[in-house]
């Protein structure tokens, strides 16, 4: 079973990678981009057919080890 994971960092964080992304993309002619927030993504495969049991083993990597979660926001989706 395929799994990811989104984790971004919390509102209010600040986000250095993010303004210096926002700042390359000006200096591109990228036009329109009012604000960037990085963030990072895990495709997981799962072994078994249960969903639920597959998200609760993701919020424990998650909670153990994928997001630090004191600043960081994370999603599954199985």
């Amino acid at each position: 079973m395929k799994a990811r994971v989104v984790v971004t960092l919390k509102n209010g964080v600040l986000d250095p990678q993010g303004k210096a992304i926002e700042g390359a993309l000006k200096s591109l002619g990228v036009e329109g981009v009012e604000s960037v927030r990085q963030g990072k993504v895990f495709d997981v495969e799962v072994t078994g057919a249960d969903a639920a049991a597959a998200k609760a083993q993701l919020t424990a990597a998650c909670e153990k080890l994928l997001a630090n979660t004191v600043i960081e926001n994370y999603q599954i989706d199985v």
